[in-house]
């Protein structure tokens, strides 16, 4: 009795599993910004997904310079994002040309594009923008 319940549990959890590993795909990978100025690759940071530079514009870069954010490059944007249900992470969004971070979101749209959206505590002041895959 007790092996069969083990059994049936376990074949409940494979699905979740695969469905957690189709939602990484679509999640994880490398994004751009509106301008195509700054590429981020959205992975696994300690067990949390973050977004981290891997490609910006001469202008980005300057403009994160003034801002004091010396280095852009290897910066992580996106730090501590969990899933709050499926296809929306929550976590902390990283403005370079301010060198401020703030609450954020990231929704899924479709396979190609996401929404990131950074607010101001409380949820005032709220700017959002939808970022594309980089093929």
């Amino acid at each position: 009795m007790m092996r069969s319940v083990l059994v049936s549990m376990m074949l409940l959890a494979a699905p979740a599993a695969a469905q957690n590993a189709t939602l990484s795909e679509r999640t994880y990978g490398t994004w751009q910004n509106p301008k195509n100025s700054v590429h981020v690759e959205a992975r696994e940071c300690d067990g949390k997904m973050c977004g981290v530079v891997v490609w910006a514009s001469d202008k980005a870069k300057a403009d994160a310079r003034r801002g004091g954010t010396d280095q852009l490059i290897g910066r992580q944007l996106f730090q501590d994002f969990e899933e709050q249900q499926e296809g929306r992470w929550k976590g902390k969004v990283f403005v370079p040309d301010i060198n401020r971070t703030f609450h954020g979101t990231v929704t899924i749209i479709d396979a190609d594009t996401l929404e990131g959206k950074g607010c101001l505590l409380g949820g005032i002041g709220c700017k959002s923008q939808v970022w594309t895959r980089v093929k």
